[in-house]
């Protein structure tokens, strides 16, 4: 069974699953968000299809560690997922994974308008990778 990773933010849900030995985080898609019950429909279709047994959610923190206005959003959406699916659910400090994304496709060279379009997707996988290589 795989782990799921999501970047929750307010336009985008960046999905990333690791391999079925629990090792590399790959990048799935970026959930483009319109109503909370497509965006919980879309996770489960992929839950099943992947066989995920446990969502690590990047919980973003301020630097001193608080839970800001994005947390507490972060946090009701955890709430649904946890009414919604019978999985593991995790919850992971994601603090600087965003501008670890970045700074990643910058260097592959990657224009602006693409970044735009995969930056959630890459930080899903940080925050997975950062669980994964948590538990060695």
């Amino acid at each position: 069974m795989r782990a799921m990773g999501l970047d929750v933010g307010d336009k985008t849900i960046g999905v990333a699953v690791s391999d079925l030995l629990g090792l590399t985080a790959q990048g799935l898609e970026t959930i483009r968000r319109t109503k909370k019950k497509a965006d919980y429909a879309r996770i489960g279709e992929l839950i099943k299809e992947k066989d995920v047994s446990k969502i690590i959610v990047g919980l973003p923190k301020n630097m001193n560690g608080t839970i800001g206005p994005q947390g507490e959003k972060v946090l009701e959406f955890v709430e649904g997922l946890k009414n919604r699916f019978k999985v593991e659910i995790i919850l992971w400090d994601e603090r600087l994974t965003t501008v670890a994304a970045e700074r990643s496709l910058i260097e592959a060279d990657m224009r602006r308008e693409k970044r735009k379009t995969v930056i959630d997707m890459v930080a899903a996988t940080y925050i997975l990778q950062g669980y994964l290589d948590s538990r060695r």
